[in-house]
């Protein structure tokens, strides 16, 4: 082998040398590089479990609260369907009361709403017709007790029943409806505490 030959055989070798040196670097680089994406991935990988973890819980959470609000109100709606018909068939009773029964709830509300002044009071046509002279004298009775006096008017009014005071050009509807609708809050929690108690 001649001098030339050596230098290049040299050269070759060192460079081959050189060469396996770098692809031994660059795969333990690449390796390390393999090794760090590994971790990053199951890292993240972990990361979107938890997370798919928790937007399932939330989720299953967020069903459950919604059925239990469903529930709740579907509940709510049947009792104060309940408490409606009850109400309902409590005024349908009032309503088909005989005459002596009606007329004796008449003299108690008027008990309950005469003012100590001069007034009037109008009823229906129909009560006008079959009020008895009796109940016209209670009705006298019980303004006086009270410190007042009630002229009870010939004017029809278009009511059902019950009757309307008037005092001074300001009447009060003391209508049984109008008395029912005005005590439906307190009504309503009294047949629903009897109901749901």
């Amino acid at each position: 082998m001649t001098g030339l030959e050596k230098i290049k055989s040299q050269i070759l070798d060192e460079a081959k040398a050189a060469a396996d040196s770098k692809v031994a670097e660059a795969k333990e680089q690449a390796g390390e590089i393999v090794a760090q994406a590994e971790a990053e991935a199951k890292k993240i990988s972990e990361t979107i479990a938890k997370k798919s973890e928790l937007e399932a819980a939330n989720y299953r959470e967020r069903i459950t609260s919604s059925i239990d609000l469903q529930r709740r109100t579907h509940l709510l709606e049947a009792k104060q369907e309940m408490i409606k018909e009850v109400l309902d068939k409590a005024y349908q009773s009032l309503e088909s009361m005989n005459e002596e029964e009606y007329f004796g709830v008449l003299l108690k509300l008027l008990a309950k709403y005469t003012l100590p002044q001069d007034g009037e009071i109008f009823f229906s046509a129909e009560d006008l017709q079959r009020m008895s002279d009796d109940f016209k004298n209670a009705v006298d009775k019980t303004a006086r007790e009270k410190g007042g006096s009630l002229i009870i008017s010939k004017e029809e009014r278009k009511i059902e029943n019950g009757f309307v005071l008037a005092y001074g050009g300001i009447e009060e509807n003391c209508t049984l409806q109008a008395i029912f609708d005005a005590k439906k809050d307190e009504l309503s929690d009294k047949v629903s505490h009897i109901l749901f108690a």
